[in-house]
């Protein structure tokens, strides 16, 4: 975890080169995320580092405000101050998203819309992707459909399960504002502590905006930080920052595209056949936000120096840090609880990825490793969705994880490895990935007959077991003794 307030997560994996890797680590700031604890200042927003938006989200709705300006930003402050939803305004997180997306990546890529030959690129990729797989993993495919996205479509399609991981912490945030007057005063209040949760929301939902907006810029699929952002059983890739991505690799296109695909494919499989995956991961999330704490004594001196014309005041009070994390067993079993699990699920596409690449691609090792360091070190988007859900959403032992999943592959064959997707209690432990020959080698529990009795009495057997025989037989062995 860091220091910082709210800005808390994971450290930053271990640099490959030792302690040269720190030092230039240390003198370039990589890899500690954003120092302020909500995030609200330096986001690459609108226009990216610097600009309006990006040190005042409030820039990013109201534009410049010159007089041209003026209508539409007293349009949009009404819409925020008679918000009346749940703690993050979504609409507002969309609208905000919308824009960033349009405003172009830092690099003056602008998006684009798919066109009928890169959708058929893409379903292309992701169909010979299945077959190849086919020979790496006992899962069968988990892709229904294969869809090339632009970035708008990305944001669409991805903020159902933003609001899924965000607003839990958001709810906490809105409680603690409604929980710092006096119960006697929070009547005559009322209309105070409304203005303060719609302040909230829209401040939520404006950071949420701009940190997506500026994400639909950076992925390459649906999976990009291991979670299931996108519809299930469609497998998605974004052809215009596919090119970004492959555009200084050397490498041909077509084989970035359909390294992207095998990884974009491996991911569906895993979600699509390992039904309890999905809630295991989000449930961590939703475990780790109900350990969040609110330091109500700072955000009682914010509520009493209130003033309803300077809305912006809560945002300082918010960069000032409120929040931290609650330093018990139970969070840090969340922690260690989600940790652990995004990185097996790394580690698994990424050793499946290898073993159906290497023997195809020419340059599937150099792919594999831009890939493994890419997620591993995140970027500006993934380090302010740090701030807001408090964690960050890479793997710290992807490495370790993989080697795991590879060693299992040479001791126990394809179908013995992802057979322990089977129960989550089967799963190797964070424990495990320090000792990964002690796992391999260790006798797996089995639970297919529990799995059938379950079933049975799922289905409603009648059958009865036959009591009078199973006392027989111990009578019989018995005697024999």
């Amino acid at each position: 975890m860091s220091d910082t307030p709210f800005g808390f997560g994971l450290p930053p994996e271990e640099p490959d080169d030792g302690d040269e890797g720190k030092k230039k680590d240390q003198q370039s700031g990589g890899g500690q995320g954003p120092a302020n604890p909500f995030g609200f200042g330096g986001l690459p927003g609108a226009g990216g580092f610097g600009a309006p938006g990006a040190d005042n989200p409030f820039a990013a709705m109201f534009g410049s405000l010159n007089p041209n300006d003026l209508g539409a930003a007293f349009q949009q402050l009404g819409q925020m101050l008679s918000y009346e939803g749940g703690p993050v305004n979504w609409d507002m997180a969309k609208q905000i998203a919308r824009q960033t997306v349009s405003q172009g990546t830092a690099d003056g890529t602008k998006d684009a819309s798919v066109g009928p030959a890169e959708r058929t690129a893409v379903q292309e990729a992701v169909r010979l992707a299945d077959l190849w797989l086919d020979d790496a993993t006992s899962l069968p495919s988990g892709a229904g459909s294969a869809v090339a996205w632009s970035r708008a479509e990305w944001v669409e399609a991805t903020l159902p399960a933003w609001k899924e991981l965000v607003d839990p912490v958001a709810e906490r945030v809105g409680t603690a504002m409604g929980d710092v007057l006096p119960e006697e005063m929070q009547a005559m209040a009322g209309p105070l502590i409304g203005m303060m949760r719609s302040m909230g929301g829209a401040m939520f939902g404006t950071q949420i905006g701009q940190a997506v907006g500026v994400l639909a810029g950076e992925v390459v699929g649906s999976t990009d930080i291991g979670l299931p952002l996108g519809p299930a059983g469609k497998a998605a890739l974004l052809p215009l920052n596919i090119e970004s991505f492959g555009k200084d690799l050397g490498v041909a296109q077509e084989e970035v595209r359909l390294y992207l695909a095998l990884r974009e494919a491996a991911h569906q499989r895993l979600f699509a056949h390992v039904p309890w995956l999905r809630s295991h991961l989000f449930g961590a999330v939703d475990g780790y936000a109900r350990g969040i704490k609110v330091d109500t004594a700072k955000l009682e001196d914010v509520v009493g120096q209130f003033d309803p014309q300077n809305p912006e005041q809560l945002q300082d009070a918010l960069q000032q840090g409120m929040f931290q994390p609650e330093d018990t067993p139970e969070q840090k079993a969340a922690l260690a609880r989600l940790e652990t699990a995004l990185a097996l699920v790394e580690g698994w596409v990424d050793a499946v990825v290898h073993a159906a690449a290497k023997p195809r691609l020419a340059s599937a090792d150099a792919l594999r490793e831009t890939l493994r360091r890419r997620r591993a070190s995140g970027g500006p988007a993934e380090q302010t969705f740090a701030t807001l859900i408090g964690l960050e959403l890479r793997p710290r032992r992807l490495r370790d994880a993989s080697r795991l999943w590879a060693s299992l592959t040479d001791a126990r064959g394809v179908d013995g490895r992802d057979g322990l997707w089977a129960h989550p209690d089967m799963l190797p432990t964070a424990s495990d990935l320090d000792d990964p020959d002690g796992f391999v080698h260790r006798e797996q529990l089995d639970f297919s007959e529990l799995d059938k009795m379950l079933g049975e009495a799922a289905g409603g057997s009648t059958e009865k077991p036959d009591l009078k025989k199973k006392e027989d037989d111990k009578a019989e062995g018995d005697d024999t003794e």
